[in-house]
């Protein structure tokens, strides 16, 4: 048990330490998700789970901070300090503002 004590207290401070090398893309977009990619430190990639992606609690608890509702969707092998993200465009966006957004439109034809 001391063990496990001993690696949890290693992790956590492994990741304080390098929690502000963190590296936070700008957002790129297609028609239907919005994207990032984080960039982590050489250190904090070693603890990366390599045969799965990461839920929202496991990224979170490596030092990743960002708004709710990205999903870790792929892990790019080449670059396993690379975490890539996405979420649907528009996410938590009150439903009532997207039909306003909607009814604002000019109609593509008037007849």
């Amino acid at each position: 048990m001391l063990e496990f004590n001993n690696l949890e207290n290693n992790i956590a401070a492994l990741i304080q330490k390098h929690a502000g090398d963190i590296y936070y893309s700008d957002k790129y977009f297609d028609d239907t998700h919005e994207y990032r990619h984080v960039l982590l430190p050489k250190e904090l990639a070693k603890i990366v789970p390599k045969d799965h992606l990461m839920s929202e609690a496991e990224w979170r608890s490596i030092g990743v901070q960002q708004s709710r509702g990205w999903q870790h969707y792929l892990i790019h092998e080449p670059e396993p300090h690379v975490l890539l993200f996405r979420r649907e465009l528009n996410y938590g966006q009150p439903q009532q503002q997207l039909q306003t957004k909607d009814q604002n439109k000019i109609p593509a034809r008037v007849n």
